[in-house]
């Protein structure tokens, strides 16, 4: 029930990603014969294919985000993707303020930011290109300011079906436009269309019921069950009356966590394999980190020492290491999943965080429990060892024996 509620809120709090509607094939200065939509950012485009010369015109609208931003589009001669995009960037100049579109090729080193964006010449057939503002020569670049990027290109014998790749950015350095935010939206502003047809590449329409299953099932089971599991091993062992049941709940716990986890990872792989392009270093680094260690722990069930065996410590030892860190690193990387998802500030993530503060609550609380029972015991040792309690019991019983 709980993972079906999960499952509802965060369906309805993540951003949906439709397309919009405002797409035209009018501008001030040209008519097109198609346009579509494209399906993140607003943005849309329009274009006039001439087969006979194999000339195509288009023109992207985009929307700035930041005064000092950049809007760019680009083509991707081989895939869907941002690396290897040949891109034309548009933004005011930093020293007259005046629009400036610049030709950029986005290589691998461009995603690992070891350098700034430099421009160059692009190696495809481009004629022309043009950026203006719409609105005319009065408008201003302001945030959510439009702006149309045409650009006349020839395309290659038999090849109508291009790649295009979009995005903004915050803000220019000189003349180097800086990262683009990395929400989902942003990191999947791709797409295939043929421009005689002017149809796209079919696209998964189950990518957004995929991901919410993928963090639904994940932060149930890395982020609640298996902290659960871990509170049950830490606090209820300790009490004779339960015997061994601690144990089999723990187990049970952590290996129903467990699977629930794998079938999230899974998934995880394959919203990767259907999202080329699309890649999210560090939450997919501690994905992997965390089912390899709850695969550990799993492992580690089935070679588990007997109490009276020399090698028992060790094994204590490699258990807590391996499955406080697995606890730890698995709720990390749900809070770096909803950044992912753009559900930072979403309802799903406030009721995981009173989930979390609840389990942070009880074990505050089971630990106060453990130090008072922990002191009395000691004290009660020490009375025993100094004898009072024993002399104690026998004055009562005599006394008990006299009445």
């Amino acid at each position: 029930m709980l993972l079906f509620y999960l499952f509802v809120i965060l369906q309805l709090s993540l951003p949906n990603v439709a397309f919009s509607s405002h797409c035209t094939t009018q501008t001030t200065t040209k008519t097109f014969q198609k346009c579509m939509n494209l399906p993140t950012q607003e943005a849309s485009i329009a274009w006039t294919y001439h087969p006979y010369n194999l000339t195509l015109e288009l023109v992207f609208f985009g929307g700035f985000i930041s005064p000092s931003g950049w809007v760019g589009w680009g083509i991707n001669p081989t895939s869907p993707e941002m690396t290897g995009t040949r891109a034309l960037i548009a933004f005011p100049d930093p020293n007259s303020g005046q629009i400036v579109l610049l030709p950029y090729i986005l290589d691998p080193t461009v995603k690992l930011q070891k350098s700034p964006l430099l421009s160059r010449p692009l190696d495809i057939h481009l004629i022309s290109s043009t950026a203006a503002m719409y609105g005319g020569k009065m408008a201003t670049v302001h945030n959510g300011a439009t702006i149309q990027i045409y650009s006349t290109i020839k395309l290659k014998p038999n090849k109508t079906k291009i790649h295009l790749v979009w995005n903004r950015g915050l803000y220019v350095q000189g003349y180097s436009p800086t990262i683009h935010p990395t929400t989902s939206n942003d990191l999947s502003s791709v797409a295939t269309f043929d421009v005689l047809s002017g149809s796209s590449a079919p696209e998964h329409k189950d990518l957004r019921t995929l991901r919410v299953v993928h963090g639904t099932i994940n932060a149930i089971s890395w982020g609640i069950m298996l902290p659960i599991g871990a509170i049950i091993a830490r606090y209820l062992r300790h009490i004779e009356a339960l015997g061994p049941a601690w144990f089999y709940a723990h187990a049970g716990m952590q290996l129903l966590a467990f699977t629930l986890g794998t079938v999230g990872f899974g998934i995880g792989i394959q919203l990767g394999q259907l999202s080329p392009g699309v890649e999210y270093g560090l939450h997919r680094k501690l994905g992997i980190a965390v089912f390899c260690l709850g695969g550990l722990q799993t492992l580690a069930l089935l070679f588990r020492p007997n109490t009276t065996n020399k090698f028992r410590k060790y094994w204590k030892s490699y258990h807590h290491f391996v499955g406080y860190s697995c606890v730890v690193l698995g709720v990390v990387n749900v809070f770096q999943g909803y950044e992912v998802m753009g559900a930072s500030r979403s309802y799903v993530k406030l009721s995981y965080c009173l989930a979390l503060s609840t389990l942070v609550g009880v074990c505050i609380a089971l630990e106060a429990n453990s130090w008072v029972v922990f002191c009395r015991k000691s004290k009660e040792e020490n009375m025993r060892r100094e004898g009072l309690i024993g002399s104690s019991d026998k004055g009562n019983s005599a006394i008990h024996n006299s009445k």
